[in-house]
């Protein structure tokens, strides 16, 4: 050995011995999303990160060089990448968790489980439940999962008759509606200047779209900073049951004051240092409502960039926001449209999404397009065209998000343009019997998140909860896209169900490739962070039915084990 030789293996040897003992686990089956190396047994981590992936015989090189804690823990137990949600709100069920639930659907939540209530006489029996039990003088009572075609024709009068006094506010299942009775508008000050807002009828005391923007920074007891930490609490309960630990923000904003909100999930994630990071994306309505040009817009994001940190930060992406909300039946939906006549919403003109759209493309943001119908997707479609045109770029991955409803062509359009789709599955489980009945025809409601085509085609899609429009629950979508059985037990539209694998896929690797992450995350390989969701249960050998029974044991985040706890207490039922 030469004198040069010698002393690089000195150097090496001293630098493995700096790098320390490695943490090796060990699992009954590790399902790696890599196609080179699918599934392995073993995984050595070190300073949050993968470092070598397969068994504990072919780590032996690293092993016999740096030394390992070989962690068995998960002998019984199977290994996924980390789970990714690329589109919720942190702030909604941060919200919504303040108080009880009352929606067509079950929901289980850190502060108790809440059954669905799916007539109007079973809504009225829990609201006026749950109105009794609201102890918080203060503060009018709010629930969260209004929808009238479950619950009955409930406005302002029905409220005032109900309750009297006492202060109430109904949220749609949507999110993007408000009903309130007298005593509420009175104490939030809401009057004559709100009534004559876009989307406010004063009759019934409905406030959608830009109306319910309009009032939501009244409501400003919902971000007192002991009841949002609480909700946070929840939202970051709801993550760690779900096994997510990457989260896409998909509207930082909603309520108005983007700055306090950024600042509470900071301040929060800091303290409470949670096995999950939160990426936080500006929204087009958000500075519109604010009066923001462009200019200050992109300003106003570099100086919330300035703040970033590992596990909360805004990247370069931005939100466009097209037609109204699937749950409203403010869609955007092409000829023939709705069967009782009504029609959707565009949230934004056509003409000012297009500028806005332009300039952030220009300055090489990744743009998200909230959009629900066919008539909707065609305008993105022809907006992508244009923005191809204008500025030619490859690999922009343009995402349609939440993918509704679209037609075979569109999905064909989609793919010839490189554009990639956020999808939310739980759509067709919850809505497709009733819209198919009364909204769509059963050819449209049937068909709703048509994943199938995008699968043939190779469009790249991912599943999201945009929670809480969905459970916070990676294989609760997962069960939706594979089985498509609807929530009454119908089966609806097979040959849209798409493959346990791509599922799979969609909610680790092709969800970091939508989001532009792959490189960090989504698969496990070395190179790539050290975060992990832990199954009690193989997906792959578990009935298709029973997927989303799948029990999650808990998560390793940065290379560090996160068991799942006990649930909250903090319940107003």
């Amino acid at each position: 050995m030469t004198r040069a030789t010698l002393f690089l293996v000195t150097l090496l040897c001293a630098a493995l011995a700096q790098a320390g003992e490695l943490t090796v686990y060990t699992a009954k089956k590790i399902i790696t999303m890599e196609p080179a190396l699918p599934v392995a047994t073993a995984v050595a981590v070190d300073e949050g990160r993968i470092v070598a992936v397969g068994d504990l015989d072919s780590l032996d090189s690293w092993i016999t060089a740096r030394g390992a804690n070989v962690d068995r823990r998960f002998d019984e137990h199977v290994l996924m990448p980390g789970f990714i949600d690329p589109h919720l709100h942190p702030s909604l069920p941060a919200v919504i968790t303040q108080f009880p639930v009352i929606a067509p659907d079950d929901w289980s939540l850190p502060t108790g489980e809440f059954p669905g209530a799916r007539s109007a006489g079973d809504y009225r029996e829990k609201l006026t439940r749950f109105v009794a039990q609201h102890g918080d003088a203060a503060t009018p009572f709010v629930t969260w999962g209004f929808h009238p075609l479950w619950h009955g024709d409930v406005g302002r009068p029905q409220l005032n008759e109900w309750f009297g006094e006492r202060p109430v506010i109904l949220w749609h299942r949507s999110f993007h509606e408000l009903v309130m009775n007298d005593a509420a508008l009175a104490m939030l000050g809401i009057g004559e200047a709100e009534a004559a807002l876009p989307g406010v009828d004063w009759e019934r005391g409905l406030f959608s779209e830009g109306g319910a923007a309009a009032v939501l920074p009244k409501m400003t007891f919902l971000f007192d900073p002991a009841r949002y930490a609480a909700g946070m609490g929840n939202l970051l309960t709801m993550l760690h049951r779900g096994g997510v630990t990457t989260a896409l923000d998909m509207g930082t904003g909603v309520f108005g004051n983007p700055a306090l909100e950024i600042g509470l999930i900071r301040g929060i994630m800091k303290k409470r240092q949670p096995p999950a990071r939160l990426i936080l994306t500006p929204i087009i309505t958000d500075f519109l409502a604010r009066g923001k040009t462009i200019t200050e817009a992109m300003a106003e994001i570099d100086q919330w960039r300035a703040g970033n940190n590992a596990q909360v930060f805004v990247d370069r992406r931005f939100k466009l926001m097209l037609d109204g909300a699937i749950f409203s039946g403010l869609a955007q939906f092409d000829f023939p449209g709705y069967i009782d006549g009504h029609h959707g919403e565009w949230l934004v003109p056509l003409d000012v999404t297009t500028r806005w759209a332009q300039a952030f493309w220009d300055a090489g943001y990744q743009l998200h397009a909230h959009t629900n119908g066919d008539r909707s997707a065609a305008a993105m479609i022809e907006l992508l065209r244009t923005l191809l045109k204008n500025t030619p770029r490859s690999d922009h991955r343009f995402s349609l998000e939440h993918f509704a409803y679209t037609t075979q062509d569109q999905n064909r359009q989609l793919k010839a343009l490189g554009a990639v789709v956020s999808a939310n599955p739980y759509y067709q489980y919850i809505l497709s019997d009733i819209y198919s009945e009364r909204w769509l025809g059963e050819d449209r409601g049937r068909q709703m998140v048509r994943l199938g085509s995008l699968e043939r085609l190779g469009v790249p899609f991912a599943l999201h909860s945009d929670c809480p429009m969905a459970p916070l629950s990676p294989l609760t979508l997962v069960d939706a896209a594979v089985n498509r059985v609807t929530l009454n037990g119908n089966q609806n539209a097979l040959s849209e169900r798409v493959s346990l694998d791509a599922a799979l896929r969609a909610i680790t690797s092709d969800a970091a490739w939508v989001m532009g992450h792959e490189d960090d995350i989504g698969s496990i390989r070395a190179g790539k962070r050290a975060d992990f969701t832990v199954l009690e249960q193989d997906p792959y050998t578990v009935q298709p039915a029973r997927l989303k029974d799948i029990a999650v044991w808990g998560v390793v985040f940065a290379g560090e084990a996160y068991p799942v706890e006990g649930p909250s207490t903090s319940s107003e039922r």
